[in-house]
């Protein structure tokens, strides 16, 4: 009656033993390091250069205590934060050369220092919120006007196509603050040009105006069309950041819309501010020109420009004129991957457009075929030709840019063009850094109060219920630990509240002992026999510890569907502590129990308190 079968117990066991597992890397902390990643696609994350790093920190006498490199980036740990700044800039000098675009992002970071075991066997701490690792926080602005005058100078440029295909000649079409101008010599072809643009442009507000031989049409946004513009401004910037802050090697940031034109990002253990800053503010923008090829090719950097057209510096530092004009942005690019010229089998970069880019693409590539085009990257105001490349065929939604040096120069084009870029700057409203000492005293605060809310319970739960009481105590410590396994194994984040959830989960999960307790002893004043009581008690408990923990995690549900930020994260760790307390409760303190009593052949007495259960009669 009170035995479970060997099948239940070795499930008990193997999920200890587990819990126990996943929660030993929480308990070797994390060590200061210097995390590099690539930031340019000249830069390459190998072999060689795990070497260099290497090679330069001994050379220098800079002790490390261990150098991984993954997919994430090389990541070089230091016993102590002194020496971890001093290796910073050693590395940042040696790997980025001075006055120029550095390759490598060299940020100062807090990684895991779990043994390599534990590692393979995919054992891994929980990442830790920025109040706990610390970290930096940033509330960034988006520039709308820049974003709605981005959209404005597209949609010229698709007017200039559209008249064109459409054979409407016009004066001049130009971007006046807010609106676009288009002017016309005549009233026959302004009536032709409106009814090409009525036809093709509905988010637009069209009016006439001027007068004699220089007639108008002004176009306007429509408020449905600039409050799109403005939406999807903002989640094109959220993805961009959040590709971003991977070079940082941050682990579960947060990045989430605040309002209409706000984002939030939040980086727990990043400890370089500046770095951070520099990275997430980067207003990098790709766009497609062509080379001008009317002019004799630029032999030196003071070459003056013919009109219409700028300079601009390939990878390898040759120069070479493109006209200023925009056929494309990277706004239009749907995909890019890496592969092989099916003729030269050289590396190439596949890119995959919208069907305004093919329709744009197409007209341009037929008018242009073997003459060259260039992707050209704009970043802090510097310019970029990332590839030039000559036009074989017309170009449709998918094309190749080929004349790559190596697979990898083509993995890394490719990622950077299906990164995209910032669809408007950005503006720094608010930066706060958290430091690791006040993370490491919080963690401090938050474990005593969780340990001496535990200890409290577990000396009233002995004093009152004896042996039953530690069987108790015993579960209880199973429980935590399986909770805690339990996040790591899902790699969740903690935080303070999560840690508040930890220990109501304390709190919670010995009531339902309390109530087995309770049941037990009821059923001995009855006068049922010890092993009669073990198992009624159990039995009639459960209803009302399921009913319990079930309206508690309703409400744990409802938080975190309707909650954010710490209310989530409070929520997820209440519900996945009413599983663990269900488990630990109902079926791990029942196992102790049958192993103290289940294989007597004769029970006189429970030690579960003062019961007078032995004159009772039934």
């Amino acid at each position: 009656m009170n035995k479970f079968p060997l099948w239940k117990n070795s499930l008990i066991v193997v999920a200890v033993l587990l819990g126990l597992l996943f929660t030993l890397p929480n308990f070797f902390g994390q060590s200061p390091a210097v995390q590099i990643s690539a930031q340019g696609a000249g830069a390459h994350m190998d072999g060689a250069l795990q070497g260099l790093v290497e090679q330069t920190l001994r050379q220098a006498g800079v002790p490390f205590t261990r150098l991984s490199l993954d997919e994430s980036g090389l990541r070089v740990r230091f016993a102590d934060p002194d020496t971890q700044l001093k290796a910073r800039d050693l590395l940042d000098h040696a790997l980025n050369v001075a006055d120029q675009s550095p390759n490598y992002v060299v940020a100062l970071n807090l990684v895991p220092n779990s043994p390599h075991w534990l590692t393979r066997v995919g054992a891994l701490p929980m990442y830790l919120g920025l109040d706990l690792s610390g970290g930096v926080h940033f509330l960034l602005q988006v520039d709308m006007k820049a974003a709605v005058v981005r959209r404005l100078e597209g949609y010229a440029s698709e007017m200039r196509s559209t008249l064109r295909d459409k054979r409407v000649f016009y004066d001049g079409i130009a971007r006046d603050g807010n609106r676009v101008v288009l002017h016309f010599h005549d009233q026959a072809t302004r009536q032709a040009a409106h009814q090409a643009l009525d036809d093709t442009f509905h988010d637009l507000m069209m009016s006439d105006e001027g007068s004699g031989t220089d007639l108008q049409i002004t176009v306007a946004l429509k408020q449905t069309a600039l409050t799109t513009i403005q939406d999807q401004a903002l989640k094109q910037n959220i993805l961009a950041l959040r590709n971003r802050v991977n070079e940082l090697g941050a682990k579960e940031p947060i990045i989430q819309q605040q309002g209409s034109d706000r984002i939030i990002v939040e980086l727990p253990g990043v400890q370089d501010t500046a770095k951070a800053k520099d990275i997430i503010g980067r207003t990098a923008t790709l766009e497609i020109h062509l080379v001008d090829e009317e002019h004799p090719a630029p032999t030196s950097l003071t070459e003056v420009p013919p009109f219409g057209s700028e300079l601009v510096l390939e990878r390898d530092g040759a120069p070479v004129f493109v006209k200023k004009q925009v056929v494309l942005n990277g706004d239009v690019i749907t995909d890019a991957g890496a592969g092989f010229d099916s003729q030269s089998n050289r590396p190439s970069v596949n890119i995959s457009m919208d069907s305004k880019g093919a329709r744009v693409i197409r007209e341009v590539s037929r008018e242009n075929i073997k003459k060259r085009m260039a992707i050209l990257l704009i970043e802090k105001n510097r310019t970029e030709a990332i590839s030039v490349a000559t036009i074989q065929d017309e170009l449709g939604a998918r094309f190749q840019i080929t004349g790559l040096r190596s697979p990898k120069e083509a993995n890394d084009l490719a990622l950077l063009l299906r990164a995209g870029a910032l669809a408007a700057p950005m503006d720094f409203l608010e930066e706060r850094t958290v430091g690791p000492s006040l993370g490491a005293e919080n963690i401090a605060r938050g474990f005593h109060s969780t340990w001496i809310g535990f200890a409290a319970i577990a000396l009233f739960m002995i004093v009152y219920y004896l042996l039953f009481g530690m069987i108790s105590v015993a579960s209880l410590a199973i429980n935590v630990l399986l909770l805690v396994g339990l996040l790591s194994l899902l790699q969740a984040t903690l935080t303070l509240p999560g840690m508040a959830g930890i220990a109501l989960t304390v709190g919670m999960a010995i009531d339902a002992n309390v109530l087995i307790n309770e049941r037990i002893r009821e059923e001995l004043r009855n006068g049922n026999s010890p092993g009669a009581a073990i198992h009624a008690g159990y039995d009639r408990a459960f209803g009302t510890i399921m009913d319990s923990n079930v309206t508690t995690g309703i409400a744990g549900m409802a938080l975190f569907a309707f909650g954010s930020g710490p209310v989530k994260g409070f929520a997820v760790v209440l519900v996945l502590g009413i599983l663990t307390s269900m488990f630990s409760a109902v079926l791990v303190s029942r196992s102790l129990v049958n192993l103290v009593y289940g294989y007597r052949r004769k029970i006189d007495k429970l030690s579960i308190g003062n019961v007078d259960w032995h004159n009772k009669t039934r």
